[in-house]
């Protein structure tokens, strides 16, 4: 199963009171559901390619409005090869009733797109119409990905200003933009994805996602700390490399005896072993020496060499 999936099935398991269930199953007919007039009469049907929201919508539908439905499932055959599930409450008078209920009820026997201030009364019942609504067209993409991305796809504009508005109600600061004839609100930022996963009831999910968001940010940090100190590592070689050719030219030319005994105890020193830091070269020193000090006597051997390539050094007294 998908992240997304273990949310929606989580959010199945929420008891909710009457008004939220109003809410709830509101979103979803808005989003998912059609009224049809076949050989049955008037038809009202909820579409959803998850099993346990399907069965969600028929049991709030049977025990908080003792109105009946049926569930049928159809194999896809093109594309996706999975199951989609048909919500179907069938019969003029239930089907009116359920939309009357949920304050859906439009003037020519069909559902209305406004949304009844009713739906959204209370605290509880905006996070139950948000809740609806990820239930019909949400995802949140697996925390473990390198991005962070959750959605809610809508057909109507007005739908989606709603939620735009509800959202914000919870300082969850949510964009939309039109794709097609769709709208699509998105979050992208972690935080304000935790805190969506709060407003709607998901708080196993929200823990999973904190869980390894924290993962991937520790070994985010793990993986900075290792390709700082590599990169030091690296920087200290190539310094170390060009410094023992600067020594071993120095030797072949005028030779180390005639520098400076400060500066002969640090090449000798790096010639023994080119992988010490300019700390760890400092302390073979006896007495030891600082790193700006070993810093300082490496530049002069640095410069020596140069001094002697282009015919400009000029040998003096030994001096410490």
């Amino acid at each position: 199963m998908s992240f997304a999936s273990d949310i929606k099935s989580e959010l199945c398991r929420i008891k909710s009171h009457d008004c939220c269930i109003k809410s709830e199953l509101a979103a979803l007919f808005l989003i998912n559901g059609t009224v049809q007039i076949n050989s049955k009469g008037m038809v009202l049907n909820v579409t959803t390619e998850n099993a346990t929201i399907a069965k969600r919508i028929y049991t709030l539908i049977k025990d908080a409005f003792s109105i009946n439905g049926s569930i049928f499932v159809k194999r896809k055959t093109r594309l996706k090869k999975n199951n989609s599930y048909l919500v179907e409450v069938s019969g003029k008078e239930n089907v009116e009733n359920l939309l009357d209920i949920l304050h859906l009820l439009g003037r020519d026997e069909g559902v209305k797109e406004r949304i009844h201030k009713m739906l959204l009364r209370k605290k509880c019942c905006k996070r139950a119409f948000i809740r609806g609504s990820f239930l019909a067209a949400g995802s949140v993409n697996n925390p473990d990905s390198t991005t962070y991305h959750c959605e809610i796809n809508v057909g109507s504009q007005n739908h989606c200003e709603y939620l735009v508005d509800l959202c914000k109600h919870f300082e969850i600061p949510v964009k939309s933009f039109q794709r097609r004839s769709h709208y699509v609100l998105y979050l992208k930022d972690s935080d304000d994805i935790v805190d969506f996963l709060n407003v709607i009831g998901a708080h196993n999910a929200l823990l999973t996602f904190e869980n390894a968001r924290v993962y991937k940010e520790m070994r985010n940090q793990v993986n900075r700390v290792v390709n700082c100190e590599t990169a030091n590592l690296n920087k200290i070689v190539d310094a170390s490399h060009k410094q023992v050719e600067q020594i071993n030219y120095i030797e072949e030319t005028i030779g180390l005896n005639s520098l400076p005994q400060s500066l002969i105890e640090v090449a000798l020193e790096r010639l023994n072993d080119p992988s010490l830091s300019l700390k760890e070269l400092g302390e073979r020193l006896n007495p030891p020496v600082g790193k700006s000090g070993i810093n300082h006597r490496l530049k002069r051997i640095e410069k020596i060499a140069d001094e002697i390539r282009t015919g400009k050094y000029k040998q003096k007294n030994k001096k410490g």
